[in-house]
């Protein structure tokens, strides 16, 4: 069996979780927290980088620092993890779900501005399989009605629009570092702080609420409860291991986007079944961390998914549609009423398939060729 995910370990994560152990500080903010911040601040263009336990943590935090009030809005997709909607929902507010686009299967950014009323408060973006958001139209219209905006960039690590990084170019970023992303540390996450005046009370948040960075960085003569939080720091044999990743991310970038590109180049000439592949628009750069595919039918595509199970080869569809879902219905609601068609067509019709490092790609090209030759379509 191929299977849909097989973590890429460097090599050198080991030996940086035994120096942990040997330097003798394994609670968080350790060498190793300090240099994954450091490292990430500087790669991706950030003002203040903080290691969290999971993307969850991190826009929990988010949440946190919009002091939000009890039925205040937040605009996101609803094509997206729990995760995005929940960390708002703890805060009292009302995640309002708007459609995607039909070629990214991003946020579509022509819909945001009538979603907006009084209450609203943060436009949540998910850069979906790693491809950029509409940013420029986005946080122009954020300006023009005072609002903030999280990127949610869990899938998007080193991902590009215009040349700079996903999760720089918000209020507010959230990485995740869970075992299925492109760089690893088994659980964790990061949150991305892009404007001076958020980073000390993120620091509080993150801290359980109190005010220790600072003690230790001298500006206090002791640290106590000031604020709301909660225990977001990861273990330092966490940031250990992922500074293993960290050191050779480019590297794993590179060889992960030749296991998509050639993907994309073998699925590209197959027959025109009106299988649709990634869109990939002018002036981003994606990161090659999911690909898939759109059948014309949800019919079609559960065929699918059972011939590739069936031949070795594990695909898997992807997000039920947070607004359809017992937990949506109960705590959200979509803009103005409107259906989320596009929304719930991709859904129904998505396939990802497997695109790790070291993917036989002539088997898993041979397998998905198999069985999509195999589907009633092709007979017509």
């Amino acid at each position: 069996m191929i299977p849909f995910n097989k973590p890429y370990l460097t090599g050198d994560e080991l030996g940086f979780i035994d120096e942990a152990y040997r330097v003798g500080q394994l609670a968080g903010d350790g060498q190793f927290t300090r240099m994954c911040s450091e490292w990430l601040e500087h790669r991706l263009g950030s003002e203040k980088v903080l290691l969290t336990h999971s993307c969850t943590a991190a826009l929990e935090i988010a949440a946190m620092l919009l002091d939000l009030n009890e039925g205040d809005e937040i605009i996101m997709p609803s094509y997206t993890f729990v995760s995005t909607a929940n960390a708002f929902v703890r805060e009292g507010a009302v995640p309002v779900f708007v459609d995607i686009r039909a070629d990214t299967l991003n946020i579509d950014e022509r819909l945001i501005e009538e979603a907006i009323t009084e209450t609203t408060k943060a436009i949540v973006v998910v850069h979906y399989a790693g491809v950029a958001c509409e940013m420029d139209v986005i946080m122009e219209v954020a300006k023009r009605h005072n609002i903030m905006v999280i990127e949610d960039a869990a899938q998007a690590i080193l991902s590009e629009y215009k040349g700079r990084k996903l999760g720089s170019i918000g209020d507010l970023g959230c990485l995740s570092f869970h075992e299925t992303k492109n760089i690893i540390s088994g659980e964790g996450g990061a949150l991305m702080v892009n404007h001076p005046e958020l980073c000390k009370r993120a620091e509080i948040i993150r801290e359980k609420g109190t005010n220790r960075s600072s003690f230790f960085r001298g500006e206090v003569d002791k640290y106590t409860w000031v604020d709301v939080g909660s225990s977001y720091l990861p273990g330092e044999t966490t940031a250990a291991f992922l500074w293993g990743q960290l050191i050779h991310a480019d590297e794993i970038i590179s060889r992960r986007m030749q296991v998509w590109e050639n993907l994309y180049s073998g699925l590209s000439r197959l027959p025109d079944m009106g299988i649709t592949l990634p869109h990939l628009p002018d002036e981003t750069m994606h990161n090659g961390h999911i690909f898939y595919m759109l059948f014309p039918e949800e019919e079609m595509r559960n065929l699918f998914l059972q011939a590739t199970k069936a031949k070795g080869l594990m695909s898997v569809f992807h997000y039920v549609p947070l607004h359809s879902s017992p937990g949506g219905r109960l705590h959200s609601r979509t803009a103005h009423g409107k259906e989320l068609s596009v929304t719930e067509s991709c859904a129904s019709r998505l396939v990802r398939l497997p695109v790790w490092i070291g993917l036989d790609i002539r088997n898993s090209l041979q397998i998905i060729s198999e069985a999509i030759n195999e589907l009633p379509i092709s007979r017509a």
